[in-house]
């Protein structure tokens, strides 16, 4: 029979093993260690049970060499943000990959590279020789149940070896069946790994709001890891970009809604249109009342002019999307249609963009996802204030909505203001309702350099019927 060890080994004369001569009560006293004549080939050995672990044979392709970080040349349209954002997590992940320490937690949405950047790292430390453990979350608390019943190993030896090893890169976090006993095994691994200061990386769809408290706790030092969130859409389906959940966008009448199909109205020029305007009045006790009246006009070239440049200021923001836009108009006067052809615009080059109904937001903020209320809120705040391109319709007065739901929108507009996120705003407010209504609001448009405000003066669009007659006045 072979000796296990070196047969001219001082240590263990080729047995492969040593037992330490310690006293009873020590705590090696009894147990068989490794001799140190098989350090290589025990590492070794070590390396390859978490290569096999890890299968990262089929993930050999995901290399630095072939990341994308302009993301997917079928998505026509990337912010410059977005780029720049992905730019950014490609860096950071090939420099952990030369010098691994301290943590990277890579979070993002499906599709937004993450994996990828992980595997990158994975394979770039494993051609380098480093014992490398990649595997998903899920995958790896499977591989401890099973460790039970494996006649090749143990439990204890299965789960040293992983948290032990010298990268380890969880993959998926999240969603793994988060039973007790699955909890406190990935705890175990995790607190291990931050006690001893190991290197890991940790790939998320959830935010750290999301995450089980301990964990989370060693997830937020900052000093040690390195948090990235990445923007960028799904890279296999570029095109399926708006929220359906919550996006007017997606709506039927919505789609409809482009630069092509938008009517200047130049031939309105010259005729009468009936209008109903809002006005506020002094009942006969002194209170401020509103009320209605209908009132003709003539449409003037001037009004016309209005239009037209709201058209022109939509399609160059669409093009070149930066800053914000508010359109301010009576309604059917076409800043809605224009707001969507902005989004209708950029999603047909693969861009992002949602359409929100300014009243409705607050219920989407506030609906469970897959029943758990307490994931509710931050993750929706967190989907809306960070949307790449978002269209808010029909913002109406201060108090048409309760002051939680108002402080949430005024809390997401200021987010995306001081973040330099497009954003379009309709409103049929005139100015100085609009400042009346939300004055802090109002003083961050009047900066010129970030913001339009364009007042459309038209009367509600009235639309043809085909093979009927218009109900324009002539």
């Amino acid at each position: 029979m072979k000796p296990l060890g070196d047969p001219n080994c001082p240590h263990c004369g080729g047995a492969g093993y040593v037992r330490y001569d310690v006293p009873v009560g020590h705590e090696k006293f009894g147990k068989l260690e490794t001799c140190v004549c098989r350090a290589r080939d025990v590492a070794e050995a070590a390396r390859s049970r978490l290569f096999a672990m890890s299968n990262l044979n089929r993930l050999s392709h995901l290399t630095f060499e072939n990341f994308n970080s302009s993301g997917n040349d079928k998505a026509k349209f990337m912010s410059g943000q977005e780029r720049e954002n992905l730019r950014v997590a490609f860096d950071a992940s090939e420099e952990f990959a030369r010098l691994p320490k301290g943590w990277l937690l890579l979070e993002g949405g499906y599709g937004c590279g993450k994996t990828h950047l992980a595997a990158a790292i994975a394979n770039f430390a494993v051609n380098v020789g480093m014992p490398t453990l990649f595997i998903t979350v899920p995958d790896l608390l499977d591989s401890l149940r099973f460790a039970y019943d494996d006649p090749e190993t143990t439990f204890e030896q299965r789960f040293e070896e992983i948290r032990n090893s010298g990268l380890l890169i969880l993959d998926d976090f999240g969603t793994q069946n988060a039973t007790p006993w699955a909890q406190e095994k990935l705890f175990q691994i995790i607190n291990f790994r931050y006690i001893n200061k190991l290197p890991t990386v940790i790939t998320t769809n959830l935010m750290l709001d999301e995450i089980e408290a301990r964990i989370r706790s060693r997830l937020q030092d900052d000093g040690f890891v390195k948090h990235l969130k990445i923007l960028a859409p799904d890279y296999r389906r570029p095109e399926e970009t708006s929220n359906p959940g919550i996006s007017m966008l997606a709506l039927p009448e919505m789609k409809v809604m482009t630069f092509k199909t938008f009517q200047p109205r130049h031939d309105e020029v010259g005729t009468e249109a009936v209008m109903t305007t809002t006005t506020e009045k002094n009942d006969r006790f002194g209170n401020k009342v509103k009320d209605k009246e209908i009132t003709r006009i003539k449409i003037s070239k001037e009004d016309v002019r209005t239009l037209d440049d709201a058209h022109n200021k939509a399609l160059e923001f669409a093009e070149k999307p930066g800053g914000w836009l508010v359109l301010l108009g009576g309604s059917f006067c076409g800043k809605t249609h224009l707001a969507a052809a902005i989004g209708n615009y950029i999603i047909a080059l693969g861009g992002q963009a949602n359409m929100i109904d300014a009243a409705g937001l607050p219920d989407y903020i506030r609906e469970p996802i897959g029943g758990r209320m307490d994931v509710t809120f931050n993750r929706r705040l967190n989907e809306i204030r960070n949307i790449p391109m978002l269209i808010l319709d029909d913002l109406k007065s201060s108090g048409s909505l309760t002051a939680w739901a108002e402080e949430r929108m005024m809390a997401i507009l200021s987010y995306r203001y001081n973040a330099h996120l497009p954003t379009v705003i309709t409103s049929t407010l005139r100015q100085d309702e609009f400042a009346l209504s939300y004055p802090n609001l109002w003083n961050k448009l009047l900066d010129p350099t970030k913001c339009q405000v364009l007042a459309i003066n038209m009367p509600p669009y009235r639309r043809v019927a085909k093979g009927g007659r218009s109900t324009k006045k002539k």
